[in-house]
């Protein structure tokens, strides 16, 4: 009989704690409700690549897959999974699901993140509708949150567009690359001024940078033109006249580009500038080995001046995806030769770029209109990209 109400006493204890948990989680005042804050701290950001699932593998990839052709990020599905997709949650015997896309989307507004209710239930303050559980002790963190919420403001796709590659990929390129002893507009430019190329100059448009090299301790000291209204129009002007001579190089010849980017044009050797959207798309048209070269192109016949660009700017070897990606190798646009060694040190002696950040610039390259098909596939689909490993050459 004792031991029938020891069981008894210790099933009503247990009953009782029970319910006073569920009242506590209930409460609309309280410690516990008083100290909850689950709304949003981001804000959209088109920059942060968003996808449904953790691994796209890029359009264009090598058969089998390389280590380059995989966009392998956090994503929605896993995110979810890991808050709310838990077997004694969601995963279990708690309805709804949230496994599948499927099952997903039924509680999201694509574009909307304000009006879906998978928003509302991660940032909701109410005890009744929080996920995960306010008692879980699993606090969803704020970077989770902005893959949920630009996910879903960017669309809320099953699988990523260019809507999603450009940006991110983009965003990779002027942060890993454009740094002022790289890809730098005021290095660019301050070379020109140092030269002496920038007329009406004062002390006061120029500041110097030294940069240390972490491996060799070496110190290298640039020019900066430090006037942004001053180097925005030096360097849009120098923009303007490589575009236009290059839309068609006779009707304009008089804009042939005469600054380059290393002596005798610049005090000193510098990189072409990637610090903005136009900047990069400029520099996939026209490469910088095609406008600034280490020898004379072109001689002017009736004013012998000297040029040290290239007239045809197909005929080089070197582009913007080969000098990210390893696995590939670069086939002249004009020529149709290859190259026999990968170009691909900008991944790693530039930005550090990590496998699935290259990519994810695989993969924005590929499906960017602005990026002409010559670019991509060569003169008449002949192909100007191949894999290394497999020999496959990159057709449309």
């Amino acid at each position: 009989m004792k031991k029938i109400s020891a069981i008894k006493a210790l099933t009503l204890f247990l009953m009782v704690m029970f319910i006073s948990a569920s009242v506590l989680q209930c409460r609309k005042e309280g410690d516990l409700v008083k100290n909850l804050d689950r709304s949003f701290k981001g804000s959209a950001d088109s920059t942060i690549y968003a996808s449904f699932y953790e691994s796209n593998t890029v359009g264009t990839a090598d058969n089998p897959t390389d280590v380059n052709d995989v966009i392998k990020f956090r994503g929605v599905q896993v995110i979810v999974h890991e808050y709310c997709g838990t077997s004694n949650c969601h995963g279990g015997p708690i309805g709804p699901k949230f496994d599948s896309y499927a099952d997903i989307m039924k509680y999201v507004a694509p574009g909307n993140p304000d009006g879906s209710k998978l928003w509302e239930y991660l940032t909701t303050n109410d005890f009744n509708k929080a996920m995960p559980p306010v008692n879980s002790n699993h606090e969803m963190t704020v970077t989770d949150k902005s893959i949920i919420y630009n996910w879903i403001k960017n669309g809320a796709k099953e699988r990523p567009d260019l809507n999603d590659f450009r940006p991110a990929a983009i965003n990779l390129i002027i942060s890993g690359c454009g740094s002022a002893n790289c890809h730098n507009q005021a290095t660019a430019t301050g070379g020109w001024a140092r030269a002496g190329f920038i007329p009406g100059l004062t002390s006061a448009d120029t500041t110097q940078y030294t940069y240390i090299n972490p491996s060799t301790g070496i110190a290298t000291v640039y020019c900066q033109l430090s006037n942004v209204t001053l180097r925005n129009q030096v360097w849009t002007a120098y923009k303007d006249s490589v575009k236009k001579f290059y839309s068609d190089t006779v009707a304009f010849a008089s804009f042939r580009p005469w600054k380059t980017f290393a002596t005798p044009r610049s005090a000193l050797s510098t990189r072409g500038p990637l610090n903005s959207y136009d900047d990069i798309i400029m520099d996939v048209m026209y490469p910088k080995s095609a406008r600034s070269n280490s020898s004379v192109q072109y001689t002017d016949p009736v004013t012998l001046k000297t040029y040290y660009s290239k007239g045809n700017y197909l005929n080089v070897s070197s582009s913007m995806v080969s000098r990210c990606d390893s696995t590939l190798l670069l086939a002249n646009p004009f020529t149709g030769v290859y190259a026999t060694t990968h170009q691909g040190d900008m991944a790693y002696g530039d930005g550090g770029l990590k496998s699935n950040e290259v990519a994810l610039i695989k993969a924005w390259y590929f499906a960017d209109p602005n990026v002409p098909a010559v670019w991509k596939y060569g003169n008449a689909n002949a192909g100007i990209f191949k894999y290394r490993k497999t020999g496959r050459i990159i057709k449309q």
